[in-house]
């Protein structure tokens, strides 16, 4: 495994396991499953709705606490915001069964964003949470969060695909010291991804498949990885990207694909803003 060292110094690895959409009662089993392939690295969410199932698996793995990345994201909190991010924090690390996180990510750019991430700022200060960042933050946002705070995010998820490639933005975050990390790498299989003509030729070339020529596309390019799946297998040959090299060749046909929008939805749509903005979690 290959690692990436964040601008607190901790060293955080450079593909993991993502647990977005799989169901909390299929969730234990996939990190089990997991972990077993060689994973160290584990992404959910509160939003997601099964930090509890993975906080089992982590459990019942008996692979120390210091060998893992956890992170886990804040969903928007209402006012006051400074109090409830404490709380959520706590929600989460007492689902997970943690005593701190690795990373703990704002998941949205919307609310009392200042609020929260004083909280998050505190939560770091205080070593709960190992290092803080955010998701989904757009260029205008993120730098505004950076210039009017004391702690600049250690990461940016954002999606992060062959189709919507965000190589600009990629050396803006590495400017200021932001790792990106990838979420819909696999672009959920649109554009007939996983059939495409030049990403199956370029695997055709190394013995590799069409998700394994992205996953090392993604990590050449220093993005953080998080596939997901709920089978073994493909758990297993997601993991197997660190024998072969893409050419310089190959990457910039690669880099043809990019469409520059996203496939899924925009942040600066009124429409999404609002529905993002107004949805709260059961608990």
């Amino acid at each position: 495994m290959q690692h990436l060292t964040l601008n607190t110094g901790i060293e955080m690895p450079i593909l993991g396991f993502g647990v977005y959409q799989i169901p909390p009662e299929d969730t234990e089993q996939a990190v089990s499953d997991a972990l077993a392939a060689g994973y160290r690295l584990l992404d959910t969410a509160a939003a997601y709705g099964n930090e509890e199932a993975v906080g089992r698996a982590i459990k019942k793995s008996g692979i120390p606490r210091e060998d893992l990345f956890v992170t886990t994201k804040l969903w928007i909190q209402d006012a006051p915001a400074e109090d409830n991010t404490r709380r959520a924090f706590e929600t989460s690390l007492d689902k997970l069964g943690l005593d701190y996180l690795d990373l703990y990510l704002m998941h949205q750019p919307f609310g009392d964003v200042y609020g929260q991430w004083r909280a998050m700022e505190t939560l770091n200060r205080e070593g709960t949470a190992k290092a803080i960042g955010v998701a989904n933050f757009y260029p205008d946002r993120l730098i505004d969060l950076i210039v009017n705070n004391d702690i600049t995010p250690a990461v940016n998820q954002i999606e992060t695909h062959p189709f919507f490639q965000r190589a600009d933005y990629q050396d803006l975050m590495r400017e200021h010291g932001v790792q990106i990390q990838s979420w819909g790498g696999f672009a959920e299989g649109k554009n007939e991804l996983f059939t495409q003509p030049m990403l199956s030729e370029i695997g055709r070339q190394y013995g590799k498949s069409v998700a394994q020529v992205v996953l090392r596309w993604l990590t050449q390019r220093g993005v953080v990885a998080i596939p997901k799946s709920v089978r073994a297998d493909r758990m297993a040959e997601n993991f197997d990207i660190f024998d072969f090299v893409l050419t310089d060749d190959q990457m910039a046909q690669i880099a043809t694909l990019d469409g520059g929008t996203s496939l899924f939805f925009n942040h600066h749509d009124p429409e999404i803003v609002t529905w993002l903005a107004k949805r709260r979690l059961d608990a």
